[in-house]
């Protein structure tokens, strides 16, 4: 799709090139502040009740009277921000995904004037529409994609909004990625094919791509994440990708993404019921490689590393029990009481690997723990740091790009669960504050630089009818690495 700004030139409204016109109404525009015969025709809907101004009420209008364009759709608002206009344009493309139209213009009604958000808004709501997923179902049909979708605009706000709907486009691409890696089966995406995509980014994009094997993992000492893999037949996979957009020697962004490609449980195996949606283990992965993706398109002025420990959680007779004892790569040991809190494992020994980088900030990403679902549900990704800087800034990231997360606490009496008579610490707690808990194991291996984690397992993948990766959070890192850049 082509996204862009338009003004509405000379004649206005009424002589707009394209075939269908998308009009968002806020609950309380006023129909008359929008030009002839527009204005006409909303009143005119509103005083016959054909429409009303409650959120997410739509009207199709066919060879609307006054106007060049073939078609118009009226799409209410809950109000004039960026949230509110994906919604109301993700109900209007739900009356035209079926029809011919493919030159579209958008119009947000009222005096507020347009931001990047609602450019970036605009975007998203096309592009999640646009996305089928087909790779292992080549009887889906492809979805509705316009080829062409323009948002109408003041000749003052077009360079912004333009600028805005190319960075809209870059983070729409990366959350694709995101959502093709995760939503393969487990038997197709496989720690060598999460390697493979990152070659790929490498080659499209310029990245530098490094994948470590078994052997060389052995050779770290890489003894937790080697403890999570050893019941798999899948060989695991350490990738390391890097964007070198600034200059050698400035510290980079550092994303650790958990890529467990299906997780049983290990010995601590999980019920039957939904473990198909265990290939969404690797949506921290998926979430690094769709950020590479987005700032492989935007190059900004900053040095990113992203990090990947991937492998299989399988019980098999080699596999690792509970309560055995490994050690680490920063030489603090842990006992295994539970082989299911398995990501923290993987995740301790990479947080340890990127020491390396000297980094600016860290943050990993993990669909680590089912806690964090039953404190926030699937609204908001789970944060944990104790640097309210960091905080504030992937805070205001993910409300810039409609990706939210909620601060969580690490107070240092949750560390109390993790104690263990048999190993510095254990690998899981009660399962009180559970997602506290595995913050706070994870901290024990991140004291050399500054940290965050953001647990994305109610945000990562959706369930029922409209299973499937979300692709987040790539909104949310991506505006956060853009954030950094000189």
């Amino acid at each position: 799709m082509d996204f862009r700004s338009q003004t509405a030139g000379a004649g206005g409204l009424a002589k707009l090139s394209g075939d269908t016109l998308v009009v968002v109404l806020p609950v309380d525009a006023d129909a008359q502040s929008l030009e002839s015969p527009l204005n006409e025709l909303v009143a005119d809907a509103l005083a016959a009740g054909d429409l009303q101004l409650k959120p997410g009420r739509t009207l199709y209008i066919h060879r609307p009277p006054g106007l060049k364009v073939r078609r118009v759709v009226l799409a209410t608002a809950a109000d004039a921000g960026a949230k509110a206009l994906r919604n109301a344009l993700a109900s209007a493309i739900g009356l035209l995904k079926n029809g011919p139209a493919k030159q579209l213009g958008v119009l947000l009604a009222g005096d507020t004037g347009l931001t990047a958000e609602h450019a970036e808004a605009l975007v998203a709501a096309f592009s999640d529409a646009a996305y089928v997923y087909r790779h292992t179902k080549p009887s889906a049909q492809p979805a509705w994609e316009p080829q062409r979708v323009s948002l109408l605009c003041a000749k003052t706000e077009a360079r912004a909004l333009d600028a805005a709907l190319a960075r809209g486009s870059a983070i729409a691409e990366g959350v694709r990625v995101a959502r093709e890696c995760a939503n393969r089966p487990g038997n197709h995406c496989t720690p060598s094919f999460l390697a493979e995509q990152a070659r790929e980014l490498g080659q499209q994009h310029g990245f530098k791509v490094e994948v470590l094997d078994r052997r060389a993992v052995e050779k770290l000492g890489m003894g937790a994440f080697l403890a999570v893999a050893q019941g798999s037949e899948e060989p695991l996979r350490f990738i390391v990708m890097k964007h070198e957009g600034a200059g050698r020697g400035e510290a980079p962004v550092v994303l650790v993404g958990k890529g467990i490609t299906f997780d049983t449980g290990g010995i601590s195996i999980k019920p039957a019921a939904e473990m198909d949606e265990m290939k969404f283990d690797m949506g921290g992965a998926a979430s690094v490689l769709g950020t590479f993706a987005a700032i492989g398109r935007l190059k900004p002025k900053v040095n990113v590393v992203g990090v990947i420990p991937a492998c299989e959680n399988m019980p098999d007779g080699r596999a690792v029990k509970p309560g055995d004892v490994v050690t680490s790569m920063s030489g603090q040991t842990i006992e295994i009481l539970n082989t299911d809190a398995e990501g923290r494992l993987i995740l301790c020994d990479a947080l340890t690997y990127v020491e390396r980088f000297k980094p600016a900030v860290v943050i990993d990403i993990a669909t680590l723990t089912g806690a964090c679902v039953i404190a926030l549900g699937h609204h908001r990704s789970g944060l944990f740091t104790a640097d309210d800087e960091l905080a504030q800034a992937l805070e205001l990231s993910g409300q810039a790009a409609l990706d939210p997360c909620w601060r969580m606490p690490l107070d240092e009496e949750y560390d109390e669960a993790l104690k263990s008579n048999f190993a510095d610490m254990g690998n899981v707690g009660g399962r009180a504050g559970g997602a506290v808990t595995a913050a706070m194991f994870l901290r024990k291996f991140t004291g050399k630089y500054r940290w965050a984690h953001l647990d994305i397992a109610g945000t990562a993948w959706k369930s029922g009818a409209a299973k499937g990766a979300t692709g987040r959070p790539v909104p949310l890192l991506t505006h956060f690495v853009l954030g950094r850049a000189r």
